[in-house]
């Protein structure tokens, strides 16, 4: 797990530059900082590296091909790497090893296939920039599901890239405006989904794609065009003509055994202490049971425990963990120590971003940096398998709409929003709304919207908001379920959950693996029957009988509880001043920014114990204290106005990488 910056332009002292955006994300790389540049082209690369594979030189970053043509730097893993050295090597196309790193591998691929074919053969999560010295172009690439981040953009007439924000906050020219669409999105799902990004001049590279910047789309300020080499709905669709069946509900449970048994063993390949994160959960546990399989000594695994037992899972994990045999190491926090937390969040997740679990996980990557410098976890099972409690109380949603006449529903929805139009601001008037929404989406994608939103309608608190086009948007060809959780799968778990967990954990120089989100696991799960997800009115069907394997049914049939802190009672006890004082209306009237009457009502409700508005106020709350945090550092958001136009996208691909 590293950390990456490049910059492509008439900069002058580039390295400067380089080198200042790679102090500003030293945690991602504590290890080593490389620098490289072509001064011919005016393209520099920066790297810090955080040693897992190879900790010798010979795995140092940037890092040049043996041909000389190709400089790479490269954030992540390449699981397969080893098999794809085996390849190359029968080929005849392998170069002469300088050490067993995965990037050296990744590289000589390149080199050996061109792009396309080297992405498609690679297994591992990875944000990566590659730059061709003969074609003078330079291509990013996303993994699949999106575990690494990738942003790029203009700063001035030079292109600029980086895992973070920070990185290139500070270069000469850099736009400082803030998106107000990015903005919209982060009240209406708590998470600034991709291709945005909180400023205006850069966007994200979206999951399984890659995009290549010839000469001649520099010197036009264009960005360049992204190409798929995989997508989610990709997956599902050609699922849809290879439907897995099974002998019995046995040999589907073998299956599911074998290829994420594949995951897990392909992902504990490291050169330094590796772990698991363990919440008792079927997820974790059931990656960590695999883990303990393929291990000759007993896997590190690591939880947190809250003395609130309506929080706690500790004692599950705990039982779980002896269960399997496994080092375990747990830690109890206060309400003080999560609380801690909550100051240096704007400055650990680089935009602003509100899922308030976001506390625990920094906790225990925290705590498991102590001992490890790899965890693995159990994320992605929920969109994979069926799992969120969600999709069952859409369904029942779903079931009293169609219910309804179709040609009632116009009468009807127009009746609840007469209601809720005479209402206050309130949770009856939110669910007259929801009703009335539900009763008029179109299709399943913007009725499973309404379910995963928090601000519905985002204009209410944001000045100069503007809703643009997501995948809850788009038509979709299959069942309510199986829309969910492809929603999920395209929106929620990279844009929110993996975001959650690499900021967290690269704060604490910590890499995490998914083995769920190996995407020969996720197309196993597109290709197998709905039934083997919910069966008995229960998700992850599937995946609990697997685990059950290892460890007794009773140890993991209860409630879920999730991943949460107490945050409504906090922003009434030790949080209220602090919130107040960032919602304060003269201060939010004079950033012309956010509306404060509904704001400040929402707050002022939710002291009063009226409703429970924590997750509303969340987001206004980070952004206001991402905005603090900014305005001390070079870059700093700027306040301008609701403009909307985003950089040009519309330049072709015009350079010969294949």
């Amino acid at each position: 797990m590293c950390g990456i910056v490049g910059i492509w332009g008439g900069l002058p002292d580039k390295k400067a530059s380089i080198q200042t955006g790679c102090g500003r994300m030293r945690h991602r790389g504590p290890d080593s900082e490389g620098y490289w540049e072509d001064e011919a082209a005016g393209l520099a690369l920066g790297h810090v590296r955080l040693a897992i594979i190879d900790l010798t030189a010979a795995g140092h970053q940037p890092m040049l091909s043996a041909c000389g043509r190709y400089a790479l730097v490269l954030n992540g893993e390449i699981y397969n790497h080893l098999e794809l050295r085996a390849k190359l090597e029968q080929q005849g196309r392998a170069p002469s090893w300088r050490g067993h790193s995965d990037t050296e591998t990744i590289l000589a691929c390149f080199a050996a296939w061109g792009v396309e074919t080297a992405l498609k053969a690679a297994v591992g999560m990875f944000a990566m920039a590659l730059w061709d010295r003969q074609e003078r172009c330079l291509t990013l690439m996303r993994d699949r599901l999106g575990e690494k981040p990738l942003y790029m953009g203009y700063a001035g007439g030079n292109f600029v890239f980086a895992s973070e924000l920070r990185a290139v906050a500070g270069i000469p020219g850099f736009g400082a405006e803030l998106d107000r669409r990015a903005l919209a999105l982060l009240l209406r799902h708590n998470y600034i989904p991709a291709p945005y990004s909180i400023y205006k001049s850069m966007s994200k590279l979206l999951p399984g794609m890659w995009a290549t910047l010839s000469e001649a789309q520099l010197h036009q300020r264009a960005l360049p065009v992204p190409r798929q080499y995989w997508s989610v709905d990709g997956a599902r669709q050609a699922a849809q003509g290879e439907a897995s069946s099974f002998s019995s509900d046995a040999a589907a449970v073998d299956a599911l055994e074998t290829v994420l048994g594949a995951a897990v063993r392909g992902q504990m390949i490291s050169d330094v202490d590796l772990g698991a994160f363990l919440s008792g959960g079927i997820d974790s546990s059931t990656i960590v049971a695999l883990m303990q399989k393929h291990s000759a000594q007993p896997v590190r695994t690591f939880s947190i425990g809250f003395d609130d037992p309506a929080y706690n899972e500790a004692e599950h994990a705990k039982a779980v963990a002896a269960h399997l045999g496994t080092l375990h190491t747990e830690l109890y926090v206060s309400d003080a120590d999560a609380l801690a937390i909550v100051p240096q969040l704007a400055s650990m997740y680089d935009e602003p971003f509100a899922d308030s679990s976001q506390v625990p996980t920094a906790l225990v990557t925290r705590m498991a940096r102590k001992h490890v410098t790899v965890a693995l976890s159990g994320d992605g099972g929920d969109e994979l398998f069926g799992g969120y409690s969600r999709y069952f109380r859409v369904r029942r949603w779903w079931e009293r709409r169609e219910s309804v006449p179709r040609m009632l529903r116009p009468s009807l929805a127009a009746l609840a929003r007469a209601g809720a139009g005479a209402l206050p601001m309130g949770h009856r008037r939110e669910q007259l709304d929801k009703l009335a929404d539900a009763l008029t989406a179109e299709h399943t994608g913007a009725f499973y919207r309404q379910f995963v939103s928090y601000w519905k309608d985002p204009a209410q608190a944001l000045a100069g908001a503007e809703l643009p086009r997501t995948p809850f948007d788009e038509p979709f060809d299959g069942g309510l379920f199986e829309h969910m959780m492809e929603l999920d799968a395209q929106t929620y778990l990279p844009d929110d959950i993996l975001v959650k967990v690499d900021r967290a954990a690269m704060a604490a120089s910590l890499e995490t693996r998914v083995p769920m989100l190996d995407h020969r696991v996720f197309e196993f799960a597109q290709r197998l029957p709905l039934d083997y997800k919910i069966r008995h009115g229960q998700g992850k069907w599937l995946l609990r009988e697997l685990l059950y394997r290892y460890v007794p049914r009773e140890m993991l049939d209860r409630p879920k509880k999730g991943f949460s802190v107490p945050l409504a009672a906090w922003l009434r006890g030790p949080l209220k001043e602090w919130g107040a004082a960032l919602l304060e209306p003269a201060r939010l009237d004079a950033q012309g920014l956010f509306h404060a009457k509904p704001i400040w009502r929402k707050w002022s409700e939710h002291q009063a114990g009226k409703q429970d508005w924590s997750t509303h106020l969340w987001s206004v709350l980070m952004t206001q204290a991402w905005l603090d945090q900014q305005g001390a550092e070079p870059g700093g958001a700027g306040l301008a106005g609701p403009g909307l136009a985003g950089p040009d996208r519309s330049a072709t691909d015009a350079c010969g990488t294949r």
